[in-house]
């Protein structure tokens, strides 16, 4: 432009006259010509430096606006993360809240942030509470846990608005507990997420209100959140103001100066950030002190010029000369301009995000090097609103007012293909002609995490079908379809049979293995509306509507067993055939709970395995085999409340030594029986099965060892004379690492000599855990008790394992002992076990000894004690007597 002009004066200058003129007459209009020319150039350098101060501080201005959003939404970002923790997990404990904090290092990013805490909603007679319970960190916000968020109307406000509507939002500016009385000043604003129960999200409001379960919020400190998000030119450039104008008055929330605003040049910057239901605005102006008008170059310009001018007048001679001179410096004034915007040009290169420049029609004229690599070469060559997939936004955009587009996630197109991005877009003035500015981030990486934490969140990553929360959910809708009349469904239970052996021989690598490629096969049966789910362990779930009746829904049932029972398992050279057992229910009736179609499912499919295993048996009330598993569901309801309405009681049978003498004393053996609210006592036989099914066994053994070793010398009328008291012990009790423990514990509270205590253990428990078992008998009898081996011979075990149990007493099974005078085999049994554990140095009792001539024939092979109803009917302990 200075070329231009200079060219221009150079044509207006007249041409050589052949009348000759004085020389004070050339200075004169030589000089007149270099003034005009010196103050056109100088008057197009000011206007130059003024676009490119105008192009600095918008980009300045726009830079901060950006970053202030992204804080915004990198905040919003820690709120989902934490809020996909609790949609994760079915029960989040005060733990994995603190480890999810620490893991994240959210003060690392946010400075400012005063807490992250976790609202629980409680209802209460005056109406709904949300009381702080979970806060991180905990040092400084201490105040804050056990805080009603009611007592804070704008916090208040900003979580019922994020619970209703299930996004982000932004409290008014309050005073935060932790900032009163600490002589801090300054306010704070919260941001929040709501917290629902596990399951997809919901989509009506009155969804979320009736899984709401709480509120988690992130806190921060106004001024610092503001002034973290700050470039550090802003404070040496522009003055910046943010004011909170979502109510009727607008409330300042941030000045990075004080004193009045200046506005001597005339520059203004305002725009609305709208974010989390609140609305702020964020104006900036120049600084009167720290940026001033740049008039340096101006001055130097005049003075050159005026210089020239006076050359020129002396010197007319050399027009020639100084015409090139000022050639010269018109060319390096316009290198200047160039090579500064060159410089804006290369700052947008550098920039990470995608930044484009629009005329008011939506034609692209300028793109950065991020939109030119993302949108590619031709990008310029395109429309703004052609690039965005929503027709909606593309509509908006081709409108006057664009405050609408403030901050979208859109899918922008790349040719054939789309990508996610954070965009902003405003309408901006350059040169007097309005223009769309757009600033897009690229947010597919983001996308793609949060929909693979959804997926996680349904489905089981070992087998990749959906997991039980997700197949409870559907099977809840399917309940619900029932009422509207659809069409009959169907649920299988499936559980595989003697998948245990495979785990205990081949590994639970193997086991996976299997679960994986069983899950591929029975998918392969099912129809693409059908649902097949893993419900846990070696169980499946199968979900099927549109069945036509229970035989085709029976059909479908066999046809899944079939595809399981055909299958051939390899794993290390070594084949495995594969069955499972199915249980099936039909969904047929309105106003069913979800838990109890599945009680029902479970219950025939246990009775599959009852029948036989590798078997399909559908649930019916009629079924009487049905209805005796659900008596043992009632006997499991019952025990759970026996100890504490004291339904249990103790029974002790003698253990008489032989030969039976009329001085002998006997030992016992403390057994347990259920009394009934008619004083009748059951025996185990009715209600143990239920006991050790439901996992109670644990449970009542420990409460029978308390039993016994607080009341051992008021168990039997022999009281402190008792040589030996005898109690029983489950597989589950024994595979309990503590119980030990707690047994020497007891026995020096109730101060019972441990030699007088022995602990039976049957056979088929021993041998199926036995490291376990080996650590508890050494623990035990390094104290002094002793240990019996119960029931041995009915497991069929081999004669070598005792000689691997640290045993005191070996107890033939019962079967071998009734038997034995009319069965050779079974008297063989016995002698050969009587003999076995002499030689290992145990002592050997023989259990069901039904009459006097068993008696005289176990005397005769050498065995030690014996026990049975013909000696001794078990009767109930002396203090539980009436």
């Amino acid at each position: 432009m200075a070329a231009n002009g200079r060219g221009e004066a150079d044509a207006a200058l007249p041409m050589p006259s052949p009348w000759r003129l004085t020389s004070w007459l050339w200075g004169v209009l030589a000089l007149l010509a270099g003034l005009a020319l010196t103050v056109l150039i100088h008057h197009q350098q000011q206007q130059r430096l003024q676009v490119e101060r105008t192009l600095t501080r918008d980009e300045l201005a726009n830079k901060t606006l950006a970053s202030l959003q992204d804080r915004l939404h990198a905040a919003e970002s820690l709120l989902r993360a934490a809020q996909s923790l609790f949609l994760s997990s079915e029960e989040v404990d005060e733990g994995e809240y603190a480890g999810f904090y620490a893991n994240m290092h959210p003060r690392a990013q946010f400075p400012s942030l005063l807490a992250l805490a976790y609202a629980q909603r409680e209802l209460r007679p005056d109406g709904e509470h949300y009381i702080t319970r979970w806060v991180q960190p905990v040092a400084g916000n201490e105040r804050v846990v056990g805080l009603d968020v009611a007592t804070q109307p704008h916090n208040f406000a900003g979580l019922l608005a994020s619970r209703d509507s299930d996004q982000a939002t932004l409290s008014a500016p309050f005073r935060p507990l932790q900032l009163a009385g600490s002589g801090t000043a300054g306010e704070g604003i919260t941001l929040r997420l709501p917290i629902y129960s596990p399951g997809p999200p919901p989509q009506t409001t009155a969804e979320r209100l009736s899984r709401v379960r709480g509120s988690i919020a992130a806190s921060f400190r106004l001024e610092g959140l503001i002034d973290e998000a700050l470039p550090e030119r802003l404070a040496h450039k522009l003055r910046l103001r943010v004011s909170d104008v979502s109510g009727p008055q607008a409330q300042l929330l941030f000045d990075s100066d004080s004193g009045p605003w200046w506005s001597g040049d005339g520059y203004r910057y305002e725009h609305r950030l709208a974010y989390g239901g609140r609305t702020w605005s964020i104006e900036l102006r120049p600084l009167p002190q720290r940026d001033r008008p740049l008039v340096g170059g101006g001055r130097a310009i005049l003075l050159a010029g005026a210089l020239a001018s006076v050359l020129l007048a002396l010197l007319v001679y050399s027009v020639t000369s100084t015409r090139q001179r000022a050639l010269a410096q018109g060319w390096r004034m316009s290198r200047r301009y160039r090579e500064s915007e060159q410089r804006f040009r290369t700052l947008n290169d550098l920039l990470p995000a995608l930044v484009l420049l629009a005329e008011a029609d939506g034609t692209i004229t300028y793109a950065n090097q991020a939109a030119r690599d993302r949108l590619g070469l031709s990008v310029t060559e395109r429309r703004l609103p052609g690039l965005f997939g929503d027709p909606e936004l593309r509509t908006q955009l081709q409108r006057d007012d664009t405050r609408g587009c403030g901050r979208v996630d859109a899918i922008l197109r790349n040719g054939g293909d789309g990508f996610w991005a954070s965009v902003a877009i405003s309408r901006v003035t350059l040169g007097g002609r309005s223009k769309l500015l757009m600033v897009a981030s690229d947010i597919s990486e983001q996308r793609q995490l949060t929909e693979l934490l959804s997926h996680q969140a349904s489905h089981d990553a070992l087998t990749e079908l959906y997991n039980r929360r997700e197949f409870e959910h559907r099977l809840h809708r399917a309940l619900g379809a029932t009422l509207d009349g659809a069409p009959l469904a169907v649920l299988l239970y499936i559980d595989l049979d003697q998948f245990k052996l495979i785990n205990d021989t081949s590994g639970h690598l193997a086991g996976d293995q299997l679960l994986a490629q069983l899950a591929i096969v029975m998918r392969k049966q099912l129809g693409g509306t059908d649902m097949l789910a893993r419900l846990g362990g070696d169980e499946f779930g199968v979900l099927v509507s549109g069945v036509a009746d229970r035989a085709e829904a029976e059909r479908l049932a066999e046809r899944m067993r079939r595809c399981i029972d055909g299958y051939v398992f390899i794993w290390e050279q070594r084949s495995y055939m594969i069955s499972a057992s199915i249980g099936g229910v039909m969904i047929d009736r309105p106003g069913i709970l979800v838990k109890d179609l599945l009680a029902q499912a479970d219950t025939a499919c246990y009775m599959a395995k009852e029948l036989g295993r590798n078997r399909v048996h559908f649930y019916s009330e009629r079924d009487d085999q049905t209805a005796r598993r659900h008596s043992e569901m009632e006997w499991a309801n019952r025990l759970r409340w026996a100890i504490d309405e004291h339904r249990l009681v103790l029974v002790c049978q003698e253990i008489w030594p032989l030969p039976l003498t009329a001085g002998g004393e006997p030992d016992i053996e403390v057994l347990l029986r259920f009394r009934e609210e008619s004083g009748q006592l059951v025996v185990p036989g009715v209600f143990m099965p239920a006991a050790e099914r439901y996992g109670l066994m644990p449970v009542v053994d420990r409460w029978v060892i308390e039993a016994t070793l607080a009341n051992f010398d008021r168990l039997h009328p022999a009281g402190g004379a008792l040589r030996m008291v005898a109690i029983n012990l489950s597989g589950a009790s024994v595979e309990d690492e503590e119980l030990a423990g707690r047994i020497i514990e007891l026995l020096r509270r109730y101060r019972v000599e441990p030699s007088r205590v022995c602990f039976e253990i049957t056979e088929t428990v021993a041998v199926r855990n036995l490291s376990p078992v080996v650590r508890f008998m050494e623990q035990l009898r390094a104290v002094g008790c002793k240990i019996a081996l119960d029931d041995f011979g009915a497991g069929m075990s081999s004669f070598t394992y005792l000689k691997n149990l640290p045993l005191d007493i070996l107890k033939i099974d019962g079967s071998f002992v009734r038997d034995m005078l009319t069965d050779p085999v079974s008297h063989l049994m016995v002698r050969a076990v009587t003999d076995i554990g002499h030689r290992l140095g145990l002592e050997v009792v023989a259990e069901w000894v039904a009459d006097a001539e068993t008696v005289q024939a176990l005397a005769a092979l050498g065995v030690n004690r014996v026990q049975g109803f013909s000696l001794h009917r078990p009767e109930p302990a002396l203090f539980q007597r009436d």
